[in-house]
């Protein structure tokens, strides 16, 4: 599985929009085990390039501080499950607690 975060000065960007680089981190769900990590500068922001960008590199998850509901419905589309609300953390810790089923996912931060 590979698990994209929105990041920014090596946290998770709290409105994926706004992010400098993307962690793309591949996992192996069985044994909740993080087998490599990237870091790719994604296209200029534009409304559905990151979803299709994403859904290109093989992303199956996004996990993001905050994201308006039509992205959230991009991501969908494009077979990507987005989950909102994370804690800005460091992007192995995000996907270690969401593996670890630990992660507290407040609320979007994102209002449009």
């Amino acid at each position: 599985m590979l698990i994209a975060i929105p990041t920014a000065e090596g946290k998770l960007a709290m409105h994926f929009g706004h992010c400098e680089k993307f962690a793309l981190i591949n996992v192996d769900v069985d044994s909740k085990k993080i087998l490599s990590k990237a870091s790719e500068v994604p296209p200029p922001h534009e409304p559905g390039v990151l979803p299709k960008w994403l859904a290109e590199k093989g992303a199956n998850i996004i996990i993001a501080g905050g994201m308006g509901q039509r992205a959230q419905d991009m991501f969908t589309n494009n077979g990507i499950r987005v989950v909102v609300g994370a804690p800005a953390l460091a992007p192995s810790d995000i996907v270690t607690q969401y593996l670890d089923e630990t992660l507290e996912i407040g609320g979007n931060v994102c209002d449009h």
